[in-house]
């Protein structure tokens, strides 16, 4: 092993004492080395050990590698060491996520504040909801209501359903900027606006579990200077919910070109757009999630990528096969459903408009129920779910 490495490594060790192809796996370690920056892994055979010394790896690159190797050498790919150097790779739990890779070692070197806990304690985490009155005995969730599309005004259909029955809030309601949609009227007074939007929101609250979790999806409208995502935070927070954080979706959706006085304009439209979006989060009562640890299927890669403060997804493509002027996109739902939420779970939109929330709660093993004022909507939402089957690998 060359002495100038960099010494800093996660090693893993495999016994391979009891291997009768010794010359192969020599052979082996070398091809992988010369694919390699020594700075980025080094492998190595000692004492009938292979050591693995770890810095930052790709680890679906390296079983891709490992298995060409094992080709060119003539050996199956499922043999038994180089399937446990992989899985002793997978264990390694501890490490950070940059460009696709995953990094061993200094992925935590930020500069930490001393009594970090202590210093939380004095403060007093989440003060504004000290004095909240949450039930925290759960209810279960109407079997008539279950995994169905309800037309009607949401306000009023969730008045039906009981206390603390829902495990999550998944919605994006209408912006009012002025868009199409087919029955709700899209652009109205401000004030108006709002009492509706948090009449529905308090029956959202009322609903969701002791630990559950609502997240709203939302672009403020800047040509006004309504700061929509802060209103709704305020209100959520007055109601005593924790605010758990933010996610700016950023759209990648480039059509725009910068004016001279700092603000983006479409070259077709005169409005100001913006290629972002917010998604705020909030928990009833507390942030601890219950429920059964088994129906966790998100993978440690995807939650090291996605609890990250900005997620770069291109909008929704397919608006006008729907007829529909404001879809989220799947891959939005599926960060926010495996992020959130447990298999099994029941999930809530209140905007289900043509049921993207509905169909990718079905594919990933959630219960769901969608409302939404629109007929037409509902219905394409119940076609969709029926061409939907249960398919988490579809993402």
């Amino acid at each position: 092993m060359n002495n100038n490495l960099p010494i800093k490594y996660k090693t893993i060790q495999i016994d391979i004492s009891n291997s009768l192809k010794f010359d192969n796996i020599c052979e082996v370690i070398k091809d992988l080395n010369s694919m390699y920056s020594a700075e980025d892994i080094y492998l190595e055979v000692k004492r009938n050990m292979i050591l693995t010394h770890l810095r930052k790896l790709d680890l679906d690159e390296f079983k891709r590698k490992v298995d060409s190797v094992l080709k060119k050498h003539s050996l199956n790919f499922s043999y038994d060491i180089w399937e446990r150097l992989i899985t002793g790779i997978e264990s390694i739990g501890s490490y950070g996520v940059k460009a696709g890779k995953r990094i061993f070692v200094d992925f935590d070197n930020e500069r930490k504040v001393t009594g970090r806990k202590a210093k939380e304690k004095k403060r007093g985490m989440y003060f504004y909801i000290n004095d909240n009155d949450f039930e925290k005995e759960n209810n279960s969730f109407p079997k008539d209501y279950k995994n169905k599309i309800i037309c009607g005004d949401s306000e009023f259909v969730l008045k039906n359903l009981p206390d603390n029955c829902v495990d999550l809030v998944f919605t994006s309601p209408p912006y009012n900027f002025g868009l199409e949609y087919d029955t709700t009227e899209d652009g109205i007074n401000w004030e108006k606006y709002f009492n509706k939007l948090f009449g529905i929101f308090n029956e959202c609250i009322r609903v969701l579990k002791y630990g559950g979790r609502a997240i709203i999806n939302v672009q403020p409208l800047f040509s006004d200077y309504i700061p929509s995502h802060h209103i709704i935070s305020n209100f959520f927070m007055s109601k005593k919910l924790i605010w758990k954080g933010e996610i700016i979706w950023e759209k990648n959706n480039y059509n725009c070109k910068y004016t001279a006085w700092g603000s983006w304009k479409s070259p077709s439209n005169p409005y100001l757009k913006y290629t972002w979006e917010f998604l705020e989060i909030f928990c009833k009562g507390t942030m601890q999630k219950s429920g059964n640890k088994d129906d966790i299927d998100i993978t440690a890669d995807e939650f090291k990528k996605w609890v990250v403060a900005k997620w770069s997804i291109a909008p929704e493509r397919n608006m006008k096969n729907f007829d529909h002027p404001a879809m989220f996109p799947e891959d939005l739902v599926y960060r926010v459903l495996k992020l959130f939420s447990f298999k099994n779970d029941i999930v809530l939109d209140p905007f289900n408009g043509v049921g993207t929330t509905t169909t990718v709660a079905k594919r990933l093993s959630r219960n769901y129920i969608g409302i939404d004022l629109s007929e037409d909507y509902c219905k394409k939402a119940e076609d969709r779910l029926e061409n939907t089957q249960v398919n988490a690998s579809l993402f």
